[in-house]
């Protein structure tokens, strides 16, 4: 059963990229499977922010873009292949379906999906769900586990010495 939820006071942007950049130190890896990341919220509360920030710190040089108008963005990397997905322009489940996202679905994949629920039904179960929303000129997180390999994540993720200096209000 997975672990509690992780509550975050995000205090400005630079929190916001020490979620992300903790994100990947501590992301568990996805050789016997691909892994799913999943970041809903407001408009505009930093979701893009925080997958870019992970998306670095993995090692992705370059631009990163958002996918907004693109809707999927690849990074390829040595051992690993991020896809970047932005359902916010898509009308439901059935758009989803079309965007191809089954083939990419193997060992070593991350898939990074902002606006899940625009395609809830036609995608994968995720590990980890990341919500922002605002909490005055700040940020609020919860990170929530949602399978075993989330579970782990987030663990670690409590135990990021680097991040814990980044946040307050950590329950």
């Amino acid at each position: 059963m997975p672990k509690a939820d992780l509550e975050l006071a995000l205090a400005d942007s630079t929190a916001t990229d020490a979620l992300g950049a903790a994100l990947a130190r501590t992301f568990p890896g996805a050789v016997d499977g691909f892994a799913a990341a999943y970041f809903s919220g407001d408009l505009g509360a930093g979701k893009t922010t925080c997958v870019r920030s992970l998306l670095r710190t993995l090692g992705v040089a370059g631009l990163v873009r958002s996918p907004t108008y693109t809707l999927i963005e690849t990074y390829r990397l040595a051992a690993l292949t991020c896809v970047h997905v932005d359902l916010y322009r898509l009308q439901g489940p059935l758009e989803v379906n079309e965007l191809g996202l089954r083939d990419f679905l193997s060992a070593g994949c991350l898939l990074l999906v902002e606006w899940p629920e625009k395609g809830r039904g036609a995608l994968p179960q995720a590990d980890l769900e990341v919500t922002l929303t605002y909490a005055g000129a700040g940020r609020r997180a919860r990170v929530r586990p949602a399978s075993p390999r989330g579970s782990a994540w987030v663990d670690d993720l409590r135990h990021d010495t680097r991040f814990l200096s980044y946040v307050s209000n950590l329950t």
